[in-house]
């Protein structure tokens, strides 16, 4: 997995995680002031030595009080939740009804701690800030009367200056956490439309890279039909011409037709080894991995040498084309360390990775000098870049040979 996909998937567990707590808090929200309305009418309800009226007044004043926060919190929308000039009339409100109801009974105090919750709806802080502390004066001084004396005024400010300061330092980290969240979703949505984009253009770059590998495999045929048949062919018009103009002395004419029929058999040949570059015999039936152990076999049985063939990683069907191009890279390095390695020791490992396949070729010759400019070797390079990928060669005297090629990993499922 590369680095950009794991930290898309990191952010996004992260945001999974904080989306479930902020949905947990926003319920929270949402049941305290009917748990602690429903919690201080039934306590004021069984006080004793209420009259009728007493009562009704006081359940009346909580159905009003019930309606507001249901019409202006529990029914409002999150996104209308969000909106400052809504919401603040929305904790005016309420914190005016606490205070009549705490006026009737001062149980119903208890309720009006709902404001240092949903001060949390005042953004930006120092808004929730000043809810939290007129939440914190009212209940203050509903339960300790306004201060009159000098230490009765202290005792005042001190409880109303530890609960707001106390109580304001969560609800500022958690608009800072808010803003945080808020960015942390924004670069989320970034990196997948870096990675949606990325993608595109990664297809674009394989797709431009299979057709710029079809081109090649085109030129090389239009080469060796020029260089082979065409000429052979030449070859052949030439000698029976020759023998149509010597046809009356049948010595003569036969060594023209003799030599035409060396030049069609020649010709056959070539013919019958290009159509077999197209795909190799052991593809045919095998994927990659059959195709290059049977290779591997064979080759260290003819050439005498100790080859070790290893494969790792998950195995995938690959493309047909990057198939091919793989085992004629490994074809036409053991042809080479057959022709001019002089090795003892031969090592083939075709690794599947995540989104690409290697394949590394190693042995124990007499190395090259330089990287190689051979015909072999170039057109290694130019099939593995026809497919986007890249061939890389390390090699030093008397230390051995290592050619190394990675290609994209095309599923044979790939479009």
């Amino acid at each position: 997995m590369s680095r950009k996909v794991r930290a898309v998937t990191e952010s996004r567990s992260t945001n999974d995680t904080g989306s479930n707590w902020e949905r947990r808090y926003e319920t929270l929200l949402v049941l305290v002031p009917w748990l602690l309305l429903a919690v201080s009418t039934v306590i004021a309800s069984t006080e004793p030595g209420q009259s009728t009226l007493d009562r009704a007044l006081t359940l009346g004043m909580v159905a009003v009080t019930a309606g507001w926060v249901y019409a202006g919190h529990t029914r409002a929308s999150v996104e209308r939740r969000r909106h400052v000039a809504p919401m603040l009339v929305y904790f005016v409100g309420l914190l005016a009804l606490g205070i009549a109801l705490t006026s009737r009974d001062e149980i119903f105090v208890l309720f009006v701690i709902t404001g240092f919750f949903h001060a949390f709806y005042l953004p930006p802080w120092p808004l929730g800030v000043a809810g939290v502390f007129a939440t914190s004066v009212a209940i203050n001084t509903m339960t300790m009367g306004f201060p009159g004396s000098l230490p009765h005024a202290g005792a005042y400010l001190a409880v109303v200056a530890v609960q707001t300061v106390g109580i304001s330092a969560g609800l500022v980290i958690g608009e800072k956490s808010r803003e945080q969240e808020e960015k942390r979703k924004q670069m989320v949505a970034r990196l997948e439309a870096a990675l949606e984009e990325n993608a595109g253009l990664h297809a674009q770059l394989l797709t431009q890279a299979r057709e710029a590998g079809v081109l090649d495999e085109r030129q090389r045929m239009a080469g060796e039909i020029h260089d082979n048949l065409a000429q052979g062919l030449t070859g052949i018009i030439a000698q029976v011409q020759a023998a149509q103009r010597v046809w009356r002395s049948p010595d003569q004419a036969r060594e023209h037709v003799d030599r035409a029929l060396g030049l069609a058999r020649d010709s056959l040949a070539e013919a019958r080894r290009s159509v077999q570059a197209l795909r190799p015999r052991q593809l045919e039936t095998a994927h990659l991995p059959e195709a290059l152990d049977e290779l591997s076999r064979r080759w260290s049985q003819d050439a005498g040498v100790n080859l070790r063939f290893d494969v790792t990683g998950d195995q995938v069907a690959l493309s047909p084309a990057i198939e091919v191009a793989l085992f004629r890279v490994a074809q036409e390095a053991l042809h080479n360390v057959a022709r001019h390695a002089d090795a003892s020791r031969v090592g083939v490992t075709l690794s599947y990775l995540h989104d690409v396949v290697l394949l590394d070729i190693r042995d124990d010759g007499r190395g090259m000098n330089g990287q190689g400019h051979g015909f072999g070797l170039t057109s290694m390079r130019q099939r593995v870049r026809g497919l986007g990928g890249a061939v890389e060669i390390e090699s030093a005297a008397d230390e051995g040979t290592a050619i190394s090629v990675r290609v994209p990993a095309i599923t044979a499922a790939a479009p």
